[in-house]
């Protein structure tokens, strides 16, 4: 670009605010240090300089170095290699070479590892200002860009949680409520729709984040070993008791217990439940005393334990006690656009775990539509496994419907669907359009005109076929 061309650029932007950098200059001229060093210090540059490659690299370590200028031929480590070492070690830093040897092939390379300028000496003074010009607005665009995508990512992820969806909008300002306090907190949900990562989401957004966070399943445990496993025993205290053990809820000490599957509980244990929900205080089995803790107890469940207590198999004192905030995570049919941004999630997840950073799949179209039609009865956890077992067996970068599990790429009906070949054809009509009328309602949460959209028909004609089919939400 000829000086003109400078001149009318730079004359152009002068009346945009002035703006500066950390500037390393390398070169092992002191002449071209000394004077190009003094030409940026009064433009309002912060200038650090370095003749030699160690000089330059003590300075990156210690420095917030924005742009990096540097001369092409040197003794020991040359312009280039500088330049790699760059690109590797510090990306985010602009790179202007310099040199009084240039050349097209030279130019090329450079900007082939990642220069961001090339300039030839003798350097132009308007030529080199009107380059730190656009660096110093890169460097800006570029921390623009990382704020922004961080607030993006702020606003659709929470933890390991991510949905766009106005119900995971709320779970996630629930979180942000909750955690500041250590308040019982009851979470309900399908199973796979990520309980657990709720509960450990409170826990490390709370002022107990340093502390013990412990998690139980207490479905999983026998009834006979569960209480011996929240509260401890001592020895002896029955048969296989071969040694005084500690409780889960001594190790949660200062920190955090999670319960999933609390309507596993059976109800001797449910009394000590409410008891050391009041009183922070519980006896190992086959133990006098009595053992005070510190713990924020987090409580988790798929079923309904309102039910539960009517059907009096839950005590409804214990369920006021763990139910002072609850936090419902809805199914992933319910929030089906999410399942988009929940695929690409996974496949950026389980590409850099079984591939590399750099080979991270895509989904195609096709695949994408087989993830959006399937109802995900595994929610969450269904979507991962499949996102998962699609990385690792697809062959190329794009995922293809074939790489997804044959029920979703290839639904087929559930025994209790297939409609018999013995009714008339009308019957079978009417079962099949019930059937797919009921399943566009779920997954719309029953709202009638998203509903009717989803089908391609008015919402008067909805209505009408809901009539004729005796559909109505229970």
């Amino acid at each position: 670009m000829v000086i003109a061309e400078y001149e009318k650029q730079i004359d152009e932007s002068a009346d945009s605010e002035k703006t500066s950098a950390n500037i390393l200059l390398l070169d092992d001229d002191k002449i071209v240090l000394d004077s190009l060093g003094e030409f940026l210090r009064i433009e309002g540059h912060r200038v650090f300089t370095a003749d030699n490659f160690e000089r330059a690299k003590d300075i990156l370590e210690h420095q917030p170095i924005e742009i990096a200028i540097s001369d092409l031929n040197m003794p020991n480590v040359d312009g280039m290699e500088f330049l790699r070492f760059l690109k590797v070690n510090y990306p985010q830093i602009l790179a202007i070479i310099i040199t009084a040897y240039g050349s097209i092939d030279s130019a090329v390379e450079a900007m082939k590892i990642g220069a961001y300028d090339y300039l030839t000496k003798p350097i132009i003074d308007d030529e080199l200002k009107f380059t730190l010009q656009r660096a110093v607005r890169q460097q800006a665009l570029q921390a623009e860009n990382i704020a922004l995508k961080r607030q993006l990512k702020s606003q659709i992820q929470c933890g390991q949680l991510i949905g766009r969806d106005a119900k995971m909008q709320k779970v996630f300002e629930l979180i942000r409520v909750v955690s500041a306090t250590s308040t019982n907190v009851l979470i309900t949900g399908e199973s796979g729709t990520g309980k657990s990562m709720v509960a450990r989401e409170i826990h490390r957004q709370s002022p107990r984040k340093d502390k013990p966070f412990i998690e139980v399943s207490c479905g999983a445990i026998p009834e006979t070993l569960l209480e011996s496993e929240l509260f401890g025993h001592t020895k002896g205290s029955f048969t296989g008791a071969i040694a005084d053990k500690q409780g889960r809820f001594l190790a949660a000490d200062k920190g955090t217990i999670f319960l999933d599957e609390i309507d596993s509980a059976s109800p001797a244990l449910q009394v000590k439940l409410l008891r050391i929900l009041q009183e922070r205080q519980f006896e190992p089995v086959g133990a006098n005393k009595t053992i005070t803790v510190d713990v924020r107890v987090i409580v988790a469940t798929n079923k309904d334990l309102k039910k539960l207590v009517e059907q009096e198999k839950f005590r409804q004192d214990l369920y006021y006690r763990i139910n002072v905030v609850n936090i419902p995570l809805p199914a992933l049919r319910e929030r089906a656009g999410d399942i988009p941004l929940l695929a690409e999630y996974f496949l950026e997840k389980y590409g850099k775990i079984h591939h590399s950073e750099n080979s991270v799949k895509k989904l195609s179209a096709e695949a994408r539509k087989s993830l959006m039609r399937y109802g995900w009865p595994g929610n969450v956890r269904e979507l991962e496994n499949a996102i998962e077992r699609a990385v690792v067996l697809s062959r190329g970068e794009i995922i293809m419907p074939d790489d997804l599990p044959e029920e979703i790429s290839n639904p087929t009906m559930k025994e209790d669907d297939i409609i018999s070949l013995c009714c008339p054809l009308a019957e079978a009509l009417m079962k099949a359009e019930r059937k797919l009328i009921l399943n566009a309602l779920e997954r719309n949460s029953w709202n009638r005109q998203k509903t009717a959209e989803m089908l391609g028909i008015s919402r008067t004609s909805l209505f009408r076929k809901m009539k004729e089919l005796n559909i109505s939400r229970n």
